[in-house]
């Protein structure tokens, strides 16, 4: 599968999904959460909300409003108020691949997962989103695109992309 990077927001991004980096419960607050509810309705929200609490490392489907893609999938890096761990980044990640999978779909996107609200240190945080997509065997996904809002993050991903 290939894997490239991207500065801008997820939100505008012409791909089957998107990665929400999500809590257990499902709630759509701040971070890319709230940048995809914002972009995307607040149908986005509700509809999540009524999949959830999902265990930590799990992913869940929505549909995806207003927004270009197709699918949200809402990866649980963390539990509601504390943070992602290096297990629940990999493991939320992994899921979400599965979930791309089951719905057959080519393209997907993904947010620094785990590294925003839930704490998680951007450097860590992007070996072990890198790795485990790169480690993943797909059957119909071509591609995987992270998509940093900050530049700082960008060269970070990029960095640790090269060394790979």
């Amino acid at each position: 599968m290939k894997v490239e990077l991207r500065k801008g927001d997820i939100t505008k991004q012409n791909v089957d999904a998107i990665v929400n980096a999500a809590n257990t419960q499902l709630i759509m607050g701040g971070g890319v959460a709230g940048a995809i509810r914002r972009a995307g309705g607040a149908e986005i929200n509700e509809e999540a909300m009524k999949k959830g609490p999902i265990p930590l490392g799990e992913a869940a489907v929505t549909k995806a409003g207003r927004l270009k893609a197709k699918f949200i999938i809402h990866a649980a890096s963390m539990n509601l108020g504390s943070l992602a761990t290096d297990k629940s980044i990999a493991n939320s990640v992994r899921n979400s691949l599965v979930r791309a999978e089951e719905l057959g779909l080519k393209t997907i996107a993904f947010p620094a997962v785990g590294c925003g609200i839930a704490g998680f240190p951007i450097r860590e945080g992007a070996r072990i989103i890198l790795q485990t997509i790169q480690e993943f065997a797909p059957k119909c996904l071509e591609w995987a695109r992270i998509v940093l809002f900050s530049q700082d993050d960008y060269e970070i991903f990029e960095n640790v992309l090269n060394r790979t």
